[in-house]
C-alpha cells in the first residue's frame, strides 16, 4: 500500500484535523480505519533508503536536553505556550517540543495536537521530535491510521525517522490490539539489519503478555537470546507476571528458577507477582519460602507485598493473621493504604463481624482517609448479608452526609437486602429514589428487583418493572426472561409464560437449559406432562442438552400427574447419561412402589429395573 497523499503542506490531513476538532469538542465520530498496516510501509521505501534511515540520523536516538517544563495544570502550560509564541525572537522548535511533550505527559493528547498545528501555522517547522509527539498522541487516542499519516508526512518532508518513531508505531499497534502486526514489524526491522536493545524486546514481550499470549512471549524470549540480546530482570518479570495472571503458576516458578540460575536478580516486583499467584492458589508454604528468600536476598517487601498477603488472608477468612501482618507492616514503617483497610473490612464482613467492620469504618472516617463509595458498599453489603437492614440503611444515609455519593452498586446491594427479607415495598422505593437521584439502574438492578418480586408472588409488579426496563433502552437478556417466566409459572399464569417463552427466539435470545427446565416444571405443575415431555425432546433438537434437573423435573411431573408410563423410560435415559435422582425423586418412587395405586406389572418392571435399583441404593 502507498502512503496516503497530502493535499497541502499542513502537518495534518483534513480528516485528521476534523478528528482533532471532534476530540476537543468531546464528540468524536466514527472514522473508518485506513486499509494498511505498519509493515507495509517498508514497501514505500526502497531497501537502500530504508536502511539509510535506520543506520543514520537518529538511529542512535537524538539526545534531547531533559525538558525544563513541569506544569501543575493545563492552563499554566497553555499560558506558557502563548508566552513563547509572542517572544521575539521565538524559541527554537526544540523548546516547543519540550513544552508540548510536558502536555503529553499530562495526557492532554488533543490539546497537544492542537498546539502542534498552531506551531505549523505560525511557521515553526516541525522536526522529528515534533512529528514523533504527534504520532504518539494519535496512537494514544487509538487512531493509528492518522499516526500513519504523520509517518507519511515525515517521509514526504525528508525528515529521517528515529528509533522513537518506529517504536511509537509499534506501541500504537500494541495499544490497538494489533500485537501480531507489531511483532511482524519488529521482525521486519531486525531483517533490515536494525539491532534492537533489551528495552525494545521488552516492549514486545509486554504486549504479548497483555493479550495473555505468554507462550508467544516465551518463544520471543528464546528468539531474543538467539539474536544475541540478553534478557534482563524486566524481561523475566514481565513474563512471570503474565504467567501468574493466566494461572500458570508452575511455569512461572520454572521461569523464576531459570532467571536465578542465570544470575539475573529478581526484584520485589518479581516476587510480588509470584506471591500473589501462590496466595490465590492457597500455596502458603510456597508463599513462606518466597518471603524468606526475599529477606535472604536483601529484597525488602513493599506495601504491595503486604497488601497481597492481607487481601489473601482476609479472603480466606484468616482475619487475625491479616491483622498481625498489618501490625508488622506498621512496625517496619509502612503506612497501610485504603487497599489494605478495604481488604480487612471485607474480611470482617465475610466473617459476619459487622461490629468490627463498623469500628474500622469509623476510624477511617475520623482519621481523614478518603473513604469512598467502594468502602461504604462493602460494609452495607455485610449488613445486608447479615439481614441487619436498619443498620444498612442508616449507613446509607450516613455516607451521603459524609459527602460520598451512592452509586449503582450501593442501590443494588440495598435492593437485594430488602428483597431477601421480603421488604419489597422498601426495595421498590429504593429503585424510585435511585432514578430521582440520577443514578442509572443497570441489568443487575432489574435482575435483583425482578427476582425479589417474582419470589414473593408480586407478578404484576414484576411485569410492570420488566416493561420499565424495556422502555429504558436496556434490553433484557435471557436471565431476566428466565426469572419472569419462572415467576409466571409459580403463580399459574402459564399462558403468559408460554407466550414469552416462544417469543424468545424471535427476539434473538438463545434459550438455555434453565429456561427449558422452568417451562417443563411449569407445564407439569399445570397438569400437562405430555407437552412437558415434548419440550424435553425439543430442547435436544434445539441443541440444548437436558441436565439432571431436566430429568428429575420430568420424572416428578409424570409421577405427580399419574403419567407413570414414561417413568421407567426417563429413568433409564437419565442413568445412562450419568445423572442421579434427587432425594425427592427417589422418595416419590419409593412411595409409588409402596402404594397399591399402580398395576402389578409396572411395579414388577420398576423393581427389576437396574436403573431404579441403582437409584434406590444411592
Amino acid at each position: 500500500m502507498m502512503v496516503r497523499g497530502w493535499k497541502s503542506a499542513s502537518l495534518f490531513s483534513s480528516s485528521a484535523f476534523d478528528l482533532l476538532q471532534q476530540l476537543e469538542s468531546g464528540n468524536p465520530k466514527s472514522v473508518n480505519s485506513l486499509p494498511f498496516t505498519l509493515f507495509n510501509y517498508f514497501s514505500v521505501l526502497n531497501k537502500k533508503r530504508a536502511l539509510f534511515y535506520f543506520q543514520n540520523s537518529y538511529f542512535s536516538t537524538t539526545h534531547r536536553k531533559k525538558s525544563e517544563y513541569v506544569f501543575d495544570n493545563i492552563d499554566d502550560a497553555l499560558n506558557k505556550f502563548y508566552q513563547m509564541v509572542g517572544m521575539h525572537p521565538r524559541p527554537s522548535v526544540m523548546k516547543f517540543d519540550q513544552l508540548v511533550g510536558a502536555i503529553v505527559r499530562m495526557k492532554h493528547y488533543p490539546t497537544a495536537l492542537s498546539l502542534i498545528r498552531q506551531m505549523e501555522l505560525l511557521g515553526i517547522h516541525p522536526d522529528v521530535c515534533t512529528l514523533n509527539i504527534s504520532l504518539n498522541c494519535f496512537c494514544r487516542l487509538h487512531r493509528l491510521d492518522f499516526g500513519f499519516s504523520v509517518f507519511g508526512k515525515m517521509l514526504k518532508l525528508g525528515i529521517q525517522p528515529s528509533i522513537v518513531t518506529f517504536f511509537t508505531l509499534i506501541n500504537g499497534l500494541c495499544i490497538g490490539g494489533e500485537v501480531a502486526q507489531a511483532v511482524r514489524l519488529f521482525n521486519d526491522m531486525v531483517q533490515e539489519e536494525y539491532k534492537p536493545n533489551v528495552i525494545h524486546y521488552n516492549t514486545i514481550v509486554n504486549c504479548l503478555c497483555k493479550i495473555s499470549d505468554t507462550n508467544g512471549a516465551i518463544r520471543f524470549l528464546k528468539v531474543m537470546k538467539k539474536r544475541g540480546c540478553e534478557p534482563n530482570t524486566t524481561t523475566y518479570s514481565i513474563i512471570i507476571d503474565g504467567l501468574c495472571k493466566d494461572k500458570h503458576a508452575a511455569e512461572a516458578l520454572k521461569l523464576f528458577s531459570e532467571m536465578k540460575g542465570k544470575g539475573i536478580p529478581p526484584t520485589v516486583v518479581t516476587y510480588n507477582s509470584l506471591i500473589h499467584a501462590m496466595c490465590n492458589s492457597c500455596q502458603w508454604k510456597v508463599v513462606t519460602r518466597l518471603l524468606n528468600e526475599m529477606v535472604a536476598n536483601n529484597c525488602k517487601p513493599d506495601v504491595v507485598t503486604y497488601n497481597i498477603l492481607v487481601d489473601a488472608l482476609c479472603k480466606g477468612g484468616r482475619v487475625l493473621e491479616a491483622q498481625d501482618i498489618i501490625e508488622r507492616m506498621i512496625q517496619l514503617g509502612f503506612e497501610p493504604d485504603m487497599f489494605t483497610y478495604n481488604s480487612l473490612m471485607n474480611g470482617y464482613c465475610g466473617r459476619g463481624e459487622m461490629d468490627e467492620a463498623r469500628k474500622l469504618l469509623n476510624f477511617l472516617v475520623s482519621s481523614g482517609y478518603g473513604v469512598d463509595a467502594f468502602t461504604y458498599n462493602t460494609v452495607i453489603n455485610g449488613y445486608c448479608k447479615a439481614r441487619r437492614m436498619n443498620e444498612a440503611v442508616e449507613l446509607f444515609h450516613e455516607m451521603t452526609q459524609n459527602g460520598s455519593i451512592p452509586d449503582t452498586v450501593t442501590y443494588n446491594t440495598l435492593i437485594s437486602g430488602m428483597s431477601l427479607i421480603g421488604r419489597l415495598s422498601a426495595a421498590q422505593e429504593l429503585f424510585k429514589e435511585m432514578g430521582a437521584h440520577g443514578t442509572v439502574p443497570d441489568k443487575i438492578t432489574y435482575f435483583t428487583l425482578l427476582d425479589g418480586l417474582c419470589k414473593h408472588g408480586q407478578i404484576n409488579d414484576a411485569l410492570g418493572l420488566f416493561h420499565v426496563m424495556q422502555n429504558s433502552g436496556l434490553e433484557p437478556d435471557i436471565v431476566h426472561y428466565n426469572i419472569l417466566i419462572n415467576g409466571l409459572c409459580q403463580v399459574g399464569q402459564l399462558k403468559v409464560a408460554r407466550k414469552l417463552f416462544y417469543a424468545l427466539t424471535v427476539r434473538g435470545l438463545h434459550t438455555n437449559v434453565y429456561t427449558y427446565n422452568i417451562m417443563i416444571k411449569g407445564l407439569c405443575k399445570e397438569g400437562l406432562p405430555n407437552e412437558a415431555y415434548k419440550l424435553l425432546r425439543k430442547m435436544e433438537v434445539d441443541g440444548c442438552m437436558p441436565n439432571s434437573c431436566s430429568y428429575n423435573t420430568m420424572i416428578q411431573g409424570c409421577l405427580q400427574n399419574n403419567d407413570i408410563s414414561r417413568v421407567a423410560q426417563i429413568l433409564h435415559e437419565m442413568v445412562k447419561k450419568g445423572f442421579s435422582a434427587y432425594i425427592s425423586t427417589a422418595a416419590m418412587l419409593v412411595d409409588l412402589l409402596s402404594s397399591n395405586s399402580t398395576g402389578e406389572s409396572f411395579c414388577a418392571l420398576l423393581r427389576n429395573c437396574e436403573d431404579y435399583q441403582s437409584i434406590y441404593m444411592k
